[in-house]
């Protein structure tokens, strides 16, 4: 499979903070401009991977106009499942299942908790499915009702293990703040953080503050992904999918009861995804990682292998993972300063740094990426990008 499929086409909406328009409504707008991105026009379009919830490739295609929908696919792997949709759309494109697969995202991050006047609310929300009865069945009833209290072990272990200091995690909420200030989209383009700002922030699970965690935000994104024969020919050239890869922990449903909370679906899916591309992580230029939070991002970049264990903090405060730095990591402000859209950003943001048309965050000579998906349980996905099959 490896450089048979090419991302033609890129497109996000602003990141709002209560939005009155519904989620299927940015993702129309965002898939429009994908497709238009891409040279194409909707008819061409014969396969769509629609996310995990809000909306159905069946609805997509009717609004679209797309006529003959000939594949579509679900992956429900939480922030996992945009990378895990660029996979899959990948594979229908190489084995001649579909030629043109739109793949998009888009939910109400910000809205669905805060109801309002003037805020659209959809009939449907996020897919649910039996993997979350473990949260109701065996987190709640311990106090865990959130996020921050899911992984917060995790954290604390990696932290732990790794020499991991809370001076860390403001190194690298603070790159992805000054990464956010150059892009126009950026929630956070004009919000300064400082290292008091940090350390001020309330302390909502230890060791996570309010600002080592993700933005909320309603948004859609949405990428083409084609032949390389056919990108060659759009727009924008190409950008080749090189490899791919999707892990899970043992057991896969419960943090808890895992012998070793390090070893993440990432420690399975990079190997695979580097194997498949024929590079190392020492090849990469550039990447883009699921920073849901602080901690989780930069356990994913040593699992990565774009440092070594318990380097990450290391190097966030030495600005390697910066702008000018050795590897600029979310050069958009990502999850973290950016907005939330479930990793689609990032794979935007790096298809745009591959492409050379990322204005004033433009990583000099960027050819090679790989962006990161973090599922719900720590499961893993991770796509590697380059400008040549």
């Amino acid at each position: 499979m490896r450089g048979q499929a090419a991302i033609a086409g890129i497109a996000e909406t602003p990141f709002y903070r209560g939005s009155p328009r519904l989620p299927i409504e940015l993702m129309l707008d965002a898939s429009l401009e994908a497709i238009a991105d891409a040279g194409l026009a909707p008819s061409d379009i014969d396969g769509i991977c629609a996310p995990p919830g809000f909306t159905s490739a069946e609805e997509l295609a009717a609004n679209l106009g797309i006529e003959d929908l000939g594949f579509s696919a679900i992956t429900a792997v939480g922030g996992a499942s945009s990378v895990a949709g660029i996979r899959n759309a990948a594979m229908a494109v190489a084995t001649g299942v579909a030629t043109s697969v739109l793949v998009v995202v888009g939910w109400n991050g910000y809205s669905w908790m805060r109801p309002r006047d003037g805020v659209a609310v959809p009939r449907h929300g996020l897919a649910m499915s039996s993997a979350q009865d473990v949260v109701v069945d065996v987190m709640v009833p311990q106090g865990a009702i959130g996020a921050t209290q899911f992984y917060a072990p995790l954290a604390n272990d990696y932290r732990r293990r790794r020499g991991i200091t809370d001076d860390d995690g403001a190194a690298f909420a603070m790159a992805m703040r000054r990464h956010a200030h150059r892009h126009p989209l950026a929630v956070m383009r004009d919000t300064p953080m400082t290292t008091e700002d940090y350390f001020e922030s309330s302390m909502l699970s230890e060791p996570f503050r309010k600002l080592d965690c993700c933005l909320e935000t309603d948004a859609a994104a949405a990428v083409v992904v084609t032949s390389v024969q056919r990108a060659a020919d759009a727009p924008h050239g190409v950008v080749a999918i090189l490899g791919v890869g999707e892990g899970r922990p043992e057991p896969a449903d419960d943090i808890a009861g895992r012998s070793d909370l390090l070893r993440i679906g990432l420690s399975g899916a990079a190997p695979r995804a580097f194997a498949m591309a024929d590079l190392t992580p020492a090849d990469l230029d550039v990447v883009g990682v699921y920073d849901c939070f602080t901690y989780v991002a930069m356990l994913q970049l040593e699992v990565l292998g774009v440092v070594g264990e318990g380097e990450a903090g290391i190097a966030a405060r030495e600005g390697r993972f910066d702008l000018g730095g050795a590897l600029p990591v979310n050069t958009h402000g990502g999850l973290l300063s950016q907005g939330h859209m479930w990793g689609m950003n990032h794979v935007i943001e790096m298809t745009r740094q591959i492409r050379g048309e990322a204005g004033e965050r433009q990583v000099p000579g960027a050819r090679l990426s790989a962006v990161t998906g973090w599922g719900d349980f720590g499961d893993g996905t991770v796509v590697v990008l380059g400008s040549k099959p």
